[in-house]
């Protein structure tokens, strides 16, 4: 019964967000997404789930079921975290196989640009705050390798370089914790005044024909969620929901034939390369609600990651790594935010790199989805993979020269 209640809690509550934000006016600027993110931190930092909210899944017969659909688990899991790896990997290819990516191809060098440079602020910080933190911090090398890890590449990197590196358990969960704190905000901050700011520093539109141009707004690609139960839209997003599953079931079963510190990169470009070629089947990309269903599905994911950080479970212990974290995240924003003006990167195109850097590319559909913008997916998810493939060679290296 328990498991039903918190179950339906996160699955009905974005419609009902939905619901209202189409009667409200302030609501719907607001945006879904930023609702059902704050929603999601005052629910899980407001004791208004102490029962449920931290259930495992105890079922014998769960850990066979989650194999059996490529998703790597066990009997301990909590239901949160169950969710989270379903919601991401069906709804990637719900909203890949939406795209044009004749579109793209004329942005990707502004993209790679804004990677490179990206990466290099995040560098540049760390070996800043090493030389600030290593006077509080023991062995505060170790620990700049694994942010210069996770936000270049992603949590699957952060912990194969605790392996490399041989960071106790107890350092890892402060490294952690603080940055799931921080990163919540950061992606609060992306998603409400972010934009605003950017675009008073960086140039407004990048014109997918090469050149930029002033004063010009992209025209909004925000799901509508109307209709979506009419006969003519129903079925053909039920057929996409279909590839979707095939899509997730391969790539998870794909990602079990690997070692388990490459089964995260294994997953998101197996995924990503089958949404990818789904989307050039005309059928599928003009199926009329793919892209709703795959943003409700974010949605969904964003209730449950939000409802899962405890600011209650820091302490004292983790304030030094915690102003680390937080030094290396907003430092970074800013130099990129800073090469970003040099190199002539637009605002969107610098938010969704960045959140591809600090907090992973699951959350890029999400910040995509708030910038009304979904051609920006695909360069976010591109970043993504490309930060996975060199997030241990970087963290591992720069770790030992400053050793």
């Amino acid at each position: 019964m328990k498991y039903a209640l918190l179950l339906l809690f996160y699955l009905l509550t974005p419609a009902v967000i939905i619901h209202f934000s189409g009667k409200y006016l302030l609501l719907r600027k607001a945006g879904n997404i930023i609702l059902v993110y704050i929603l999601g931190l005052i629910i899980g930092n407001g004791g208004m789930l102490p029962d449920i909210s931290n259930l495992a899944i105890d079922h014998p017969g769960f850990a066979s079921f989650a194999s059996a659909l490529g998703v790597r688990a066990d009997s301990n899991m909590m239901l949160q975290e169950v969710i989270t790896n379903l919601t991401i990997p069906l709804a990637l290819p719900l909203l890949l196989m939406t795209l044009n990516f004749n579109g793209w191809t004329r942005m990707a060098g502004r993209t790679f640009i804004s990677m490179v440079t990206g990466m290099v602020s995040v560098i540049i910080v760390v070996l800043i705050g090493n030389m600030i933190f290593s006077q509080i911090i023991p062995e505060s090398w170790k620990i700049s390798g694994l942010l210069i890890g996770v936000y270049t590449g992603g949590t699957p990197n952060l912990a194969a370089i605790k392996t490399m590196l041989d960071i106790s358990s107890s350092e890892y969960i402060l490294v952690h914790s603080s940055d799931l704190l921080f990163s919540g905000v950061y992606l609060l901050f992306l998603m409400s005044l972010g934009k605003p700011l950017f675009k008073r520093f960086l140039p407004e539109t990048y014109y997918y024909g090469g050149h930029f141009m002033a004063g010009k707004t992209i025209v909004s690609e925000a799901e509508d969620y109307s209709s979506f139960f009419k006969r003519h839209n129903l079925i053909p997003t039920l057929k996409a929901f279909g590839v979707s599953i095939t899509i997730f079931a391969i790539g998870g079963v794909l990602s079990m034939l690997v070692p388990a510190e490459y089964s995260m990169v294994v997953a998101i470009l197996s995924i990503t390369l089958m949404g990818v070629s789904a989307s050039f089947n005309g059928e599928l990309r003009r199926s009329p609600k793919t892209y709703e269903l795959g943003m409700y599905l974010i949605m969904v994911f964003s209730l449950v990651v939000a409802s899962m950080a405890d600011f209650k479970q820091f302490n004292t212990e983790a304030i030094p790594i915690f102003l680390y974290v937080s030094f290396t995240i907003t430092l970074s924003l800013i130099l990129h935010l800073t090469l970003s003006r040099i190199f002539k990167v637009d605002a969107e195109t610098m938010m969704i790199t960045s959140t591809a850097l600090i907090c992973s590319p699951p959350f890029v559909p999400v910040i995509a989805g708030a910038l009304n913008n979904r051609k920006l997916i695909i360069s976010g998810l591109t970043v993504g993979i490309v930060g996975y493939a060199v997030g241990n060679f970087l963290g591992v290296s720069i770790a030992y020269i400053l050793r």
